[in-house]
């Protein structure tokens, strides 16, 4: 049984300073490379994750229906991780990080779920954890009321042992990221 760390959408966009920025999102950012480095150097007392992979918002037109020049902040939002700017790009804390794959959702649609998500070269999430032998996953990152949510949510319907690290995590609005920890904990996702 492996185990694989999922870093979900730690973008320029969604953290401070970002068209969609969430507080907190630079400091996730921050740890989420200090954990990468403690990986690296396999420091002791690291998590053991044979993989650690990442998402990213990768919009080229995702539509009306996902960006609005007046969003609601629910479904609708302004113009973010549009493909070819900054915006799009990893927070600088973890744009130099070695992930085993990079999974990119969204080029023409709203997609939440890293498992909406594929390699340049067009291998799915859930099918690249599976020919890696990954049984378990720990999913982080931003936002934690919408795709590290539903990251999380399809990662169980996938069949993955999950756990959310909320330490890693940072939500648009407590309110909501408080009702998706619930709605994961119901689920089945272990919530540390």
């Amino acid at each position: 049984m492996r185990r694989a760390l999922i870093v979900v959408d730690v973008q320029n966009d969604f953290c401070e300073g970002g068209s969609l920025g969430v507080k907190g999102g630079g400091h996730v950012a921050r740890e989420v490379a200090q954990l990468m480095r403690r990986l690296r150097q396999q420091e002791r007392g690291a998590p053991d994750y044979a993989y650690a992979v990442a998402t990213k918002d990768h919009h080229i037109d995702p539509g009306e229906g996902h960006w609005s020049a007046d969003p609601d902040y629910v479904s609708t939002w302004p113009v973010h991780c549009e493909v070819g700017t900054e915006g799009e790009e990893f927070h600088p804390a973890i744009e130099g990080e070695l992930f085993d794959a990079i999974f990119l959702k969204g080029k023409h649609s709203a997609a939440y779920s890293g498992f909406e998500g594929s390699t340049e070269d067009g291998v799915a999430l859930g099918e690249w954890l599976r020919t890696h032998h990954v049984s378990e996953v720990d999913v982080c990152g931003i936002a934690t009321d919408h795709c590290v949510r539903a990251t999380a949510l399809d990662a169980v319907r996938a069949g993955f042992s999950t756990r959310v690290l909320t330490s890693l995590c940072a939500g648009v609005a407590p309110g909501t990221t408080q009702a998706a920890l619930v709605e994961m904990d119901e689920a089945g996702v272990r919530v540390d």
